[in-house]
C-alpha cells in the first residue's frame, strides 16, 4: 500500500482562480514526489470578508471544483502517476434551503480521486462560535450550515481515512467514533486563528492521535489573507477586514509524535508542500502494545436508560 501523503499549506484569497492555480501547482509538486494522497486546508476555494461576501463567492465554487477535477485528470495523465485529493471548500445553499429561509453556505471536505471523481463529501458538524478573551468574536453558525451526519470511513491509497474539519478537533467523541468505524488516518483541515493556534493547535493534534491511535493530518491555512474583491461593492467591503490564519501544518503518528511539519523558518505566506511517509508497522505495534480498544469500559459510559 502506497502510504506517502502530503499537505498543501497555502494562504487562500478571495480570488478562486488564483487559489486554484496554487492548488494545481502543489498537486504537481506532490506528484513529482510520488505522493499518493494530498490534503488541502479548510476553505481552500476562498476566504471572504463576511457572511454576505461568502454567499456571493460560494456561487463560484462549483466551477472551482469542476476545474480542479479537470486539472487532476490532466496532471495524472501527464505524470503517469496517480494522486487523490482531499480539499476543503464551500458550497452554496440549495434552492430548497433558500425556500426555507436558510441562505447559509456549507463548509465541506471533498475527496476527489485520481480520475477526478468526487468519492466523498463531509459537511462540518461543529461550528466555531466563540468569543475569545482579547481575541476575535466569531460566529460561524451565522454564515454556515452545520452538518448532521457522521462521515463514513474512506478507503484511500494511504489507508482508511476519517474526515473532520477544523473545530471538530476539539470534540474527541467524533474522532473516537471514526476510530471505532475503522479509521487509521484522521484529517482536520483548518483555518485556525492566531490566538487558538498558538495555544492549542499542536496539543489538540497530538491528543487526538493518542486518543485514537491514528495518524493525524493537520492541513492549515497560513498567513494574512487577501480578501479584497473589486467585484464586491457593498458598504461593508470598504471596511479594513483582516483575516489571519495560524498555519503550522503537521502530521502526527499514533504515538503522538510529530513526524512532519511546515518550515518554522518560513516567515512568508508562500505555499508549502509537507510530505510524510506513514509507517503502518508503528500503528499496529502501538495498538497491539497498548490495546485501548479492548479495554474501553463502554458499558459504564452508557446510561441504563439509553
Amino acid at each position: 500500500m502506497a502510504s506517502r501523503i502530503a499537505i498543501g499549506q497555502l494562504c487562500s484569497t478571495a480570488n478562486l482562480t488564483k487559489n486554484l492555480g496554487v492548488v494545481t501547482s502543489l498537486i504537481s509538486r506532490a506528484l513529482d514526489n510520488d505522493v499518493s494522497l494530498i490534503f488541502f486546508p479548510e476553505a481552500t476555494d476562498y476566504l471572504s470578508q463576511n457572511a454576505a461576501h461568502s454567499r456571493k463567492l460560494a456561487q463560484e465554487t462549483p466551477q472551482f471544483i469542476s476545474s480542479l477535477q479537470l486539472e487532476i485528470r490532466s496532471l495524472v495523465k501527464k505524470s503517469s502517476k496517480k494522486i487523490d485529493v482531499s480539499i476543503g471548500v464551500h458550497l452554496p445553499s440549495t434552492g430548497l434551503e433558500l425556500q426555507k429561509g436558510d441562505d447559509r453556505v456549507k463548509n465541506v471536505l471533498l475527496y476527489i480521486d485520481h480520475r477526478g471523481e468526487i468519492l466523498h463529501s463531509y459537511q462540518k458538524m461543529h461550528l466555531f462560535d466563540v468569543d475569545v478573551p482579547n481575541g476575535p468574536i466569531l460566529k460561524e453558525s451565522k454564515s454556515v450550515q452545520p452538518g448532521k451526519t457522521i462521515p463514513d470511513i474512506l478507503d484511500t491509497p494511504a489507508g482508511k481515512l476519517g474526515t473532520e474539519i477544523c473545530y471538530d478537533v476539539r470534540f474527541p467523541e467524533l474522532s473516537l467514533k471514526l476510530r471505532e468505524k475503522g479509521a487509521q488516518i484522521l484529517c482536520f483541515p483548518s483555518a485556525f486563528t492566531m490566538k487558538t493556534g498558538e495555544a492549542h493547535w499542536e496539543l489538540l493534534a497530538r491528543a487526538r492521535a493518542i486518543d485514537t491511535q491514528c495518524f493525524v493530518v493537520m492541513p492549515a491555512q497560513k498567513g494574512e489573507h487577501d480578501v479584497s474583491d473589486p467585484n464586491w461593492t457593498t458598504g461593508e467591503s470598504k471596511k479594513n477586514v483582516q483575516r489571519i490564519s495560524w498555519g503550522h501544518s503537521m502530521v502526527v503518528d499514533p504515538w503522538g509524535t510529530v513526524i512532519a511539519h511546515s518550515d518554522p523558518n518560513n516567515k512568508t505566506d508562500e505555499p508549502e508542500l509537507i510530505i510524510a511517509d506513514l509507517d503502518y508497522n508503528l500503528l499496529e505495534n502501538v495498538r497491539k502494545n497498548m490495546p485501548l480498544w479492548d479495554q474501553r469500559a463502554l458499558k459504564l459510559y452508557t446510561s441504563v436508560n439509553d
